[in-house]
């Protein structure tokens, strides 16, 4: 090893500076993390008929079905507008995580290291 580096890093980073570097990160994710665990996400079937909103742990926070949506006849069809909505609120919730992460790490796959 270069006294004073990392052979190959550039500007010579020391070892230092990357823990600095990886701290900062890391304390960045966590407020990112935190403010993403804060917000809601809504998506709608069905035209409109279901409505659900998750929170950016993907805890069901709102459910709302519009009484028309209620066929005591196709009670499937119901069911299928609900699974569609919130799962399209947490796909939103997903997409939205994942957005940030790559703006932290520059694009970077880390991979589960943080």
């Amino acid at each position: 090893m270069a006294k004073g580096g990392f052979r190959g890093m550039p500007g010579g980073m020391n070892q230092a500076a990357m823990m600095k570097q990886a701290q900062k990160m890391q304390q960045e994710m966590l407020r990112m993390q935190a403010e993403q665990e804060a917000k809601t996400f809504t998506a709608k079937a069905g035209g409109g008929m279901v409505s659900a909103t998750v929170n950016g742990k993907h805890e069901l926070v709102n459910l709302e079905i519009n009484p028309e949506a209620v066929d005591p006849d196709d009670v499937e069809m119901l069911q299928d507008m609900v699974i569609a909505a919130v799962n399209e609120a947490i796909r939103s919730a997903d997409n939205e995580a994942a957005s940030n992460m790559s703006r932290l790490t520059g694009g970077l796959n880390l991979g589960g290291l943080f």
